[in-house]
């Protein structure tokens, strides 16, 4: 027998990475620690959170009657505004476009957005910075976005608007202000925001002249005044807390509320703001519907919801939990060419990836949306992004109907939370409908 012969190695573990320290906050902490700065990017949050994706539809069957889909018609159209203005918006379809700013935006991204929005017969939103002559001639139906900045607020476009949104938060960063970076102050964006060139700006948080819903009720009397009582006002609330944001809303006169979730997108900001503030899409929708309802509101005002919708089931669940319409940002920059992955050699060299890339605050987006770069904008054909625009508004509008139809109802209004059941205790919790399988509505049954 040799007795030098080792002994075999004692088995090892493998290596394990901490779900805590994963490979991005590792990530982060070196980034951190190497600059000094706070990391900013755009987009809304990306970590998972409950979703639409957690609710499912109870098609028709013994119990229900479905609509049959190419003989029985199914109704989209909805009417904003109508509480007090003379000239209420009407919509074909319940999707509209979110605000997002010209300065975040290039122009021809801008005019995309107008053209596709008036091909099937809904509105788009200026977002900070002031109107364009692109998207207001591109636009049948504009929204004016009325900002804590002040930027490009100009009353004679605000007579041009066909409404007003008074914006108190957005959902990527409730209780913050926006940033666009020196490198997309162009001449041009610097003369309409009235800033200088090339220099970093941070829109305010709040808005200078008041503080609290008393106060709004009075700026939406002088917005009436000088629009002579005709078009609809908007007041939009990053989710927070959107019961009583919606109740002061309604005391403060709004026409129309507009709740936006946390995975609602943002030109830039910190991202611990995106993904730390705020709360879910899903979570808000029930009780800002709550606030309307206990003031016998409900219809009457009108609900908008926004952030993460993408696609036109997320519309039918919305309209179920009691929205209106919907609005739809990071999902129509998407259906422009946003991260399409035949940039994608261009996203790897600037450090990203396509379906990853949101570094929109450094102006060098290689589709020419979320820039003011002159020669990266070209790379955008505005009339053929419209109607890639405009054939996923379609698309969308359609398969809400297909659902609508599947459940028997005759108009995608006429969806209900009795329609829906939940996956997932958290998603029953907050849309306040019963998990599969059960009655069980977590917080207000007590049985399964």
């Amino acid at each position: 027998m040799n007795e030098h012969v080792k002994a075999p190695a004692a088995p090892r573990t493998l290596p394990r990475e901490s779900a805590t320290f994963d490979a991005y906050t590792l990530s982060e902490i070196r980034r951190a620690a190497a600059t000094g700065i706070y990391d900013i990017r755009g987009a809304g949050a990306k970590r998972k959170l409950p979703h639409f994706d957690d609710l499912l539809f109870l098609g028709a069957s013994m119990s229900r009657y479905p609509l049959e889909g190419y003989r029985e018609k199914c109704g989209t159209g909805v009417v904003l505004g109508d509480r007090f203005a003379k000239k209420p918006i009407e919509l074909k379809i319940p999707v509209t476009i979110a605000g997002m700013s010209f300065g975040s935006l290039s122009g021809p991204a801008k005019e995309a957005l107008g053209r596709g929005a008036s091909a099937v017969g809904t509105s788009t939103t200026t977002g900070d910075g002031g109107m364009t002559q692109e998207e207001r001639g591109h636009s049948n139906k504009l929204v004016y976005q009325y900002l804590p900045s002040r930027y490009g607020m100009n009353p004679d476009d605000i007579r041009k608007a066909d409404a007003i949104e008074v914006v108190v938060g957005q959902g990527a960063k409730p209780g913050g202000g926006g940033m666009l970076l020196g490198q997309k102050i162009s001449p041009r964006v610097a003369k309409m925001r009235t800033l200088p060139e090339g220099i970093d700006q941070r829109s305010a948080c709040r808005h200078p002249d008041w503080t609290g819903p008393d106060d709004l009720e009075i700026k939406i009397e002088e917005l009436r005044e000088i629009t002579d009582w005709e078009k609809p006002i908007y007041v939009k609330v990053g989710a927070a807390r959107p019961y009583y944001d919606t109740a002061l809303a309604v005391k403060a006169g709004a026409d129309v509320v507009v709740v936006d979730g946390m995975q609602g997108g943002t030109a830039a900001t910190q991202e611990v703001f995106i993904e730390h503030v705020g709360i879910p899409t899903l979570a808000a929708i029930r009780q800002a519907v709550k606030a309307l309802q206990e003031l016998g509101m409900h219809r009457k005002v009108q609900l908008i919801v926004s952030g993460g919708i993408r696609n036109g089931a997320d519309v039918a669940k919305a309209l179920a939990l009691g929205a209106d319409a919907v609005a739809i940002g990071t999902a129509a920059l998407v259906a422009l060419g946003d991260n399409d992955p035949k940039w994608e050699s261009e996203y790897e060299a600037l450090g990203s990836k396509a379906g990853a890339y949101d570094d929109w605050h450094e102006g060098r987006d290689p589709a020419g949306i979320t820039t003011q770069d002159p020669e990266l904008m070209k790379r955008l054909d505005p009339i053929i992004a419209g109607r890639r625009l405009a054939n996923f508004l379609s698309v969308m509008t359609l398969e809400a109907q297909t659902i609508a139809r599947a459940c028997g109802k005759s108009h995608v209004h006429n969806l209900e939370p009795e329609d829906l059941v939940a996956l997932t205790i958290e998603a029953a919790a907050m849309a306040q409908v019963p998990i599969a399988g059960t009655d069980w509505i977590p917080g207000l049954t007590g049985r399964f």
